[in-house]
């Protein structure tokens, strides 16, 4: 792709935005911004515009500016159904996500991460396993460093593990892994997509420009994910909680076994630190991807009994008097805390809501039953929720969330769980999932 002399548009200005003005215009390219976020709200990012002359817009998207352009850039969340972009593909302007910018000019193999739920978990997992296999190794996309800075075409890493989103997805033209990875796939983000069936369709993008030379790592148990086993044209593999795979990783109830190039392996979870059976799951396909790219069994084992997992994703924070308290801040949709619950066998006490996504809550009807013995709504979401799920338990409102981890620990017995799993995202009250869960914790600490 040749970017000299071309006048390219970079939407949205947050870390990637900025990181790819600095790569076009080391390419030559002729670079302009557009933010819908005034000025006032980004200073050091306008700042650094300014010191690389960079053409700014603020506060909205004007059609001029978009249609004056050769190409657009679409940072990670931005919109492609806003107006002007909508308007600049009528006339025929490219619009591309960083993401696929960013693969135009990589050289090493892709594994690609995808899924409602555990993409930045196994994207880790996998980095780690590789880097402690000896591999050179980068790891990016949502989790890490932006896709694009890994872009500069030396020959620094071997593989590239990449987790992506549903929105990077929606503007790919021939972006290709080598290994794409589909964990799950359940209701999000209905905010911003007009059916779940679109939501979906973005999610399957990742097999768009695969052939039959890469493979999928697929999750065996998830209906929706195996709807498109059979129309896909890499070779498959699968993991499962449930079944035997003949080509994959399935789990036991205590060991993971490997079935891979006609060969069994088993891989003990005895010291693992990980919490939580979708932890299981993201280990399951994380020993796949790691396997296949040539890092010894050795290795993946050394890394299943140290891997820590992430902050804020089922993270124990502290026991009072036999009461444990889980900070799962980043279980920002229904199907991440059907799973948090599942990793629970003693009563829970839930806090719950935050900004409304308009998804489903049917699914947690039966683990709230079940398994919630107390549920603490806040946040904007807290009145629908209490109205489809507050007859299935002890249900009370808050008004922030140190009023609720109060009313939690008031009530909580010994033996019981304090578990911070919003099914929503935290934009109504807090910056994002977490500074929610620094919040949480700092509430806990202070019982």
């Amino acid at each position: 792709m040749n970017l000299r002399g071309r006048k390219v548009l970079v939407v949205g200005l947050a870390r990637t935005g900025l990181a790819t003005v600095k790569f076009l215009k080391e390419r030559g390219a002729i670079v302009s911004t557009s933010e819908v976020k005034p000025k006032e709200e980004m200073k050091e990012v306008a700042q650094a515009l300014a010191e690389m002359s960079v053409s700014m817009e603020w506060g909205g998207h004007t059609l001029d500016h978009f249609l004056r352009q050769d190409l657009i850039i679409l940072s990670p969340g931005v919109d492609p159904s806003l107006e002007a972009v909508q308007k600049a593909l009528d006339r025929s302007i490219p619009v591309i996500s960083e993401l696929e910018l960013a693969y135009r000019f990589i050289k090493v193999p892709l594994i690609a991460i995808t899924g409602t739920n555990g993409k930045t978990t196994t994207s880790l997992l996998i980095g780690e396993m590789l880097k402690e296999g000896e591999k050179r190794v980068g790891v990016g996309g949502n989790v890490g460093e932006p896709l694009i800075l890994f872009a500069d075409g030396k020959s620094q890493w071997e593989i590239l593990v990449v987790e992506v989103s549903s929105f990077q997805l929606e503007g790919i033209d021939t972006f290709r892994p080598r290994c794409s990875i589909l964990l799950n796939i359940t209701e999000d983000h209905l905010d911003r997509y007009p059916r779940y069936e679109d939501y979906i369709e973005a999610k399957i993008r990742i097999f768009k420009n695969q052939t039959p030379e890469d493979i999928a790592i697929l999750n065996r148990d998830d209906p929706i994910v195996m709807r498109y086993a059979q129309k896909i044209k890499p070779e498959t593999f699968f993991f499962s909680l449930k079944e035997r795979v003949e080509k994959g990783s399935f789990y036991n109830g205590e060991d993971i076994f490997l079935r891979l190039g006609g060969k069994e392996e088993i891989y003990s979870l005895k010291e693992s630190p990980l919490k939580g059976i979708h932890n299981v799951e993201n280990m399951m396909a994380a020993v796949i991807a790691a396997r296949w790219f040539g890092s010894s069994s050795e290795a993946i084992q050394r890394v299943i009994d140290q891997f820590k997992g992430l902050e804020h994703r089922l993270e124990f924070v502290r026991e009072i008097e036999g009461v444990f308290y889980y900070n799962d801040s980043k279980g920002t949709n229904v199907g991440s805390v059907v799973k948090s619950l599942q990793s629970f066998q003693n009563p829970v006490i839930l806090i719950a809501g935050g900004k409304d996504k308009k998804t489903d809550l049917a699914p947690l009807r039966e683990w709230i039953k079940g398994r919630v013995r107390r549920m603490i709504l806040i946040g904007e979401a807290k009145e629908r929720m209490a109205s489809e799920l507050g007859g299935l338990t002890d249900t009370v409102l808050a008004e922030t969330m140190e009023e609720a981890v109060v009313l939690a620990h008031r009530t909580a017995r010994r033996g019981e769980v304090v578990l911070l799993s919003p099914a929503c995202s935290s934009f109504d009250m807090f910056k994002d999932y977490r500074e929610r869960g620094e919040v949480f914790k700092k509430a806990v600490l202070r019982l």
